[in-house]
């Protein structure tokens, strides 16, 4: 004989639990879950699934009967436990994520929906609670969170000492008052403006390389054009490829005038790019007219973009020339 879902929730707790269909359905669903019996007093669980006892590590035996409480611990906040109070007082379907305990006192991360089951009148007889460990997402939405910390900080320090070679090497260049003083907030408005559009949190778009490349590199160079060259053809880049270029450029841009070739007056970059046949973009960035260049003792400010393009399937080659850094980049198009 069949049976649907208002008749087995007709059921009293006591027969629900004994109901074969209705219990083979909820015990083997991969989705924790656990039904409550908000008539009796302190609303204990009177039925859960297999997947609940993996997710909590309690056998039936031990749970059954107590209030869902007995999964909280220090950690648990008051504000997740109020929400949860709120939403069995609005006897609506709702979400509280909320820190539990497993039996063996790890803790995780549980996103919790709980909602009312009503008779044909309308009354309250049971309510059900799914579970999820949601962790290690938010184990991973703060790395994230700490990575862009770290490195918006390391971009404000390396801006300031920009700013300081910029002011500097104009005034080389320029000796009437007024031309120098445009040209350096020209500069300055133009390097702060190229941080602002990449630090924003929204999904990078879609734009040409050639174009990301002259925004970023003209702001940086203190002398402008003169001491940056472009070769390559049109080539539009996906969202991924835009925040790996974004950041290595900056950091390659930083490096050059603070210790290369953009920090000297006969000092130029050279930089070229093509995509083959197989997809895969490449980029050379040679450096010329700089100090004479030797290799650092210490891991440059690149490794987040290494990270990135190795995460990639890419590659990225720091070739330290006396003469000048030589940086070669290839891209799988399809795979940044």
């Amino acid at each position: 004989m069949s049976l649907d879902l208002k008749d087995a929730l007709s059921f009293s707790p006591e027969q629900m639990r004994g109901n074969d269909v209705f219990a083979h359905a909820i015990r083997h669903s991969r989705l924790p879950l656990c039904i409550t019996d908000p008539t009796r007093p302190d609303e204990p669980i009177i039925f859960a699934n297999q997947a609940f006892c993996d997710l909590t590590g309690y056998d039936e035996a031990e749970f059954i009967g107590k209030n869902c409480r007995f999964l909280q611990g220090k950690e648990t906040t008051r504000a997740s436990v109020e929400a949860i109070r709120a939403a069995l007082a609005s006897n609506e379907v709702a979400m509280v994520e909320i820190v539990n305990y497993r039996k063996n006192g790890e803790k995780f991360i549980n996103a919790l929906q709980l909602g009312p089951v009503l008779d044909d009148e309308g009354r309250l007889i049971f309510r059900f609670g799914s579970q999820m460990d949601i962790s290690a997402a938010r184990d991973a939405d703060r790395k994230a969170a700490a990575l862009r910390t770290s490195e918006l900080l390391h971009r404000l320090k390396n801006i300031v000492n920009v700013m300081s070679v910029v002011i500097k090497m104009t005034g080389r260049s320029e000796t009437d008052p007024q031309t120098y003083s445009d040209k350096v907030i020209a500069r300055l408005a133009a390097l702060g403006q190229t941080h602002f559009d990449t630090m924003t949190d929204e999904a990078p778009k879609a734009l040409r390389f050639e174009h990301l490349a002259r925004t970023l590199l003209l702001a940086y160079a203190p002398l402008g054009e003169r001491q940056v060259r472009f070769h390559g053809g049109e080539v539009e880049l996906s969202g991924g490829m835009v925040t790996s270029l974004t950041l290595l450029l900056h950091e390659l841009a930083t490096n050059a005038v603070k210790h290369g070739s953009l920090g000297a007056d006969e000092g130029h970059v050279d930089l070229s790019w093509s995509v083959s046949e197989a997809g895969e973009f490449s980029m050379i960035w040679q450096e010329r007219g700089g100090p004479e260049v030797t290799t650092p003792s210490r891991e440059s400010g690149a490794g987040i973009v290494e990270n990135l393009v190795r995460a990639s399937d890419g590659a990225l080659h720091f070739d330290w020339q006396p003469e000048g850094l030589i940086v070669t980049l290839d891209l799988p198009m399809d795979e940044a």
